[in-house]
């Protein structure tokens, strides 16, 4: 659809190449045609975070915060304040008595600190320097004004940067990704467990916050890569292995898991055997996301649909981009979206059709690939003629980096941020809604020239 605009493509590294699913240049459905590149950084933007509806702040390797106007792609202030690369980003939102909000961002460095930065005034307004290690994530519980710092230990702050409570150290490469469930409970992941924390509040009794670890999960073979609610009562985990694991949030009990991505290939000559396992990268589990009714998940270069009513892959596409999917979201009912090492950004849509009379009976004997789920029986009964199933469709692609995408933002204003290995921002835009809101400014403008009488 769009072409490379500010410079030549180069590989991003050696890959073997596959059969990538392709796109003709005529893309009806997607409506992403123009883009605006935003410089400042000099080095790999990992991160974006949306600050409001209109405001939006990018981070990564360089160490430097910029913060934009999504909607003009002005530069609206430049945070210095950490020496190395910045590894997690956070907004805080504080309302006053008069129910205004202002807005705080919370950064976390290799330079063992956290930054707290006054979004309005791009002042950094205080500095924790106390780790014993890098901080990998950051995560903000509005509703008990509370915020938490995960590195080789977890620490929970209150909104006036005062240490609350914290738990003993790990032994080992400490906290990679948390997330908060029911009953002020935190699910923590290290290495390749899972660990469920309380937070106790203060009371009479006990005047201060605690915190008191519940239950280990020890299921993942591998190290955990991607961690995720699904609702109040369900969370997914997913593993370096190519492991997906649905758990009860409650109990803390496996529900249902997918342990293997792996595809059987065909020998490369008459003489070799059947490889059974891909390369470790092209079954490790990069992102999961849900909306509740389904999983996405981000496995290699691959993307599958999770089916929490089935537990099985009901749709995939196992060679979606040609490097590995670093980054997938939901932006619309059925239609999703990825960004990947080799710099394009995708938007699929996950379409229902009527399967032919010599179709499988099962999604996984068609691919040969993923054991059987441990609650599903050994009897595999005959689907009935009027099932229906599910394809994830290509219905755009966007090619303007020149390097990884790392992520992206999508906004309700029909706009699209990615940011890059290439050190750069974009903006990708409506352009049909461009268009029409440029030829209402410029009719406005001459309207009140008295150069145009519009005619009602």
């Amino acid at each position: 659809m769009l072409r490379w605009l500010l410079g030549s493509r180069e590989p991003q590294g050696a890959a073997e190449k596959s059969a990538v699913y392709n796109i003709n240049e005529e893309q009806p459905q997607n409506p992403y045609t123009e883009l605006q590149a935003l410089e400042g950084h000099h080095d790999i933007v990992r991160y974006l975070i949306k600050v409001d509806d209109y405001r939006f702040a990018s981070a990564g390797d360089d160490g430097i915060v910029f913060l934009w106007n999504v909607q003009t792609g002005e530069r609206l202030a430049e945070l210095h304040g950490h020496t190395q690369q910045i590894t997690a980003i956070a907004v805080l939102s504080r309302s006053n008595l008069s129910q205004q909000k202002s807005h705080r961002i919370l950064t976390a460095s290799s330079d063992r600190t956290v930054s707290i930065w006054d979004v309005d005034t791009g002042k950094q307004l205080h500095t924790l320097s106390d780790f014993y290690s890098t901080v990998k994530c950051l995560i903000v519980l509005e509703c008990l004004s509370l915020w938490l710092s995960g590195g080789n230990d977890l620490r929970v702050w209150n909104f006036e940067w005062e240490l609350q409570c914290k738990t003993d150290t790990f032994d080992d490469s400490g906290i990679s990704a948390i997330i908060e469930i029911p009953k002020n409970c935190i699910v923590a992941a290290v290495d390749r467990e899972l660990i469920i924390f309380k937070l106790t509040l203060p009371t009479e009794e006990y005047p201060n916050y605690n915190i008191i670890e519940l239950k280990r999960l020890y299921d993942h073979q591998d190290n955990i890569r991607a961690l995720s609610n699904v609702n109040d009562d369900t969370f997914v985990s997913g593993s370096h292995a190519g492991e997906m694991m649905v758990w009860d949030s409650l109990t803390g009990t496996l529900k249902a898991d997918e342990c293997s991505f792996w595809v059987v290939s065909p020998p490369a000559d008459s003489h070799s055997g059947i490889k059974m396992l891909r390369q470790q990268n092209e079954v490790s589990v990069q992102n999961i996301i849900s909306d509740g009714k389904y999983i996405f998940i981000a496995v290699g270069r691959g993307i599958y649909v999770y089916s929490l009513e089935t537990k099985s892959v009901i749709a995939c596409q196992r060679t979606a981009h040609d490097l590995n999917v670093l980054f997938i979201s939901e932006v619309s009912s059925r239609q999703l979206m990825s960004c990947s090492e080799d710099g394009n950004v995708r938007i699929w849509e996950l379409r229902e059709y009527q399967p032919s009379p010599e179709a499988s009976s099962g999604f996984f004997s068609m691919w040969g690939f993923g054991r059987p789920n441990k609650q599903a029986s050994h009897v595999v009964k005959k689907k009935p003629e009027s099932t229906v199933c599910h394809k994830l469709d290509l219905i755009g692609d966007l090619t303007g980096h020149s390097g990884a995408v790392q992520m992206f933002l999508y906004f309700e204003e029909h706009m699209l941020v990615t940011c890059s290995a290439d050190h750069l921002v974009i903006i990708w835009k409506n352009g049909e809604l461009e268009s029409r809101l440029r030829s209402s400014a410029l009719f406005h403008k001459l309207e009140q020239e008295n150069g145009l009488q519009l005619c009602l």
